[in-house]
């Protein structure tokens, strides 16, 4: 299976006029991401929906995959969340690799509202292709 990056993807994709447009920075084993949520994502007024926070702390997730130079897929994705995540105010997620095991990624995740509380927490188990895997 080959990938060409197409830039459609909803969290990152630059051409997908619908998505995030979410931006990756990478500061030594953490790849991080800020993201002012519109309106339109939210759930009830004034907080970002649910689903929008899971698929930002999967996006910033995969991004730590990415960042092994391999593709791998999403098999499981548990969020916690703590606090409520405000519409237009900015908010960090930041993710992590904990372990790597033959063709399993193991990552943690966190959202961070602009006065430093944690919001919510996310875990996620990735699995490489098999391509990723045979090298």
């Amino acid at each position: 299976m080959q990938f060409k990056y197409d830039h459609q993807c909803f969290g990152c994709g630059e051409q997908n006029p619908a998505g995030l447009k979410l931006k990756f920075v990478q500061e030594g084993e953490i790849i991080s991401t800020t993201f002012v949520p519109p309106e339109i994502y939210q759930g009830y007024p004034g907080i970002l929906h649910g689903g929008i926070t899971s698929t930002v702390f999967d996006d910033t997730m995969s991004q730590c995959v990415a960042a092994l130079g391999k593709f791998g897929f999403t098999s499981r994705l548990e969020v916690r969340f703590r606090k409520k995540i405000p519409v237009l105010r900015p908010v960090r997620f930041e993710a992590w690799i904990v372990k790597q095991k033959g063709p399993i990624v193991d990552i943690e995740s966190r959202a961070i509202l602009e006065d430093g509380e944690l919001a919510a927490e996310a875990k996620a188990r990735f699995m490489l292709t098999k391509e990723e895997t045979e090298s």
